[in-house]
């Protein structure tokens, strides 16, 4: 009952983020800044980005290599730089790639940005850590900013991460999903390409529970 009671709301939701971000807007983590475009996705109301913050938070990040593939606002990818990681940030959207690489002088560190559909721009490369927070929502996204949200109305953003992914792997690969979204398919649609989802932390916000999941190939 309380996921349909989500599901009804969720358009209401998205509306008034929309609503808020009609004009650039800042957010802030510790002691980093960004400005958020309204063509970007908006860490300020949604849950998913601050778990990934306070989780990273957490870690030792000196010297290692970390991939946050669609970077969206960026934080993320600041924050772990500023932690002392080696950070290669990616994002299909170019007004996030555009601002992001402002922000990153602005907080006076250091990343490499690519404007990238996944992997597209990464070759070959393995990293210690891949950061991802997916779009889910089963529905065909019209534009550039609803692909921060939807996946494709049969999944075709998770098709192809988990077919582009076995290349990548890194020990960690680290993916968050939301109980609102459908968790066993994603599972299935990993499971066909090798890949399964190993749950690292279960953390319940608001009433809206969301999960960290490990992406590995089975031993």
């Amino acid at each position: 009952m309380l996921k349909k009671i989500k599901k009804k709301i969720f358009p209401i939701a998205k509306l008034a983020f929309d609503t808020y971000h009609l004009k650039k807007r800042k957010f802030k983590y510790e002691n980093i800044e960004v400005v958020i475009h309204p063509e970007v996705f908006p860490p300020h109301f949604t849950i998913s980005t601050k778990i990934l913050l306070d989780y990273l938070l957490q870690l030792s990040l000196k010297n290692k290599s970390l991939l946050e593939l669609g970077c969206g606002s960026g934080i993320i990818s600041l924050l772990a730089a500023s932690k002392g990681a080696r950070v290669t940030a990616t994002d299909i959207n170019p007004t996030a790639i555009e601002l992001l690489k402002d922000a990153s002088i602005q907080n006076n560190l250091t990343l490499d940005i690519f404007h990238s559909n996944l992997f597209d721009k990464i070759d070959d490369q393995v990293f210690d850590y891949i950061i991802i927070n997916p779009p889910y929502y089963p529905k065909n996204p019209k534009n550039i900013k609803e692909k921060a949200w939807f996946c494709g109305e049969n999944f075709e953003y998770f098709k192809e991460l988990f077919l582009q992914l076995p290349r990548h792997l890194a020990l960690n690969t680290w993916m968050i999903l939301s109980e609102d979204c459908e968790i066993s398919h994603i599972k299935k649609l990993a499971i066909k390409n090798g890949l399964s989802l190993e749950l690292i932390l279960e953390k319940s916000v608001v009433g809206e529970k969301n999960y960290i999941f490990n992406i590995q190939k089975p031993t």
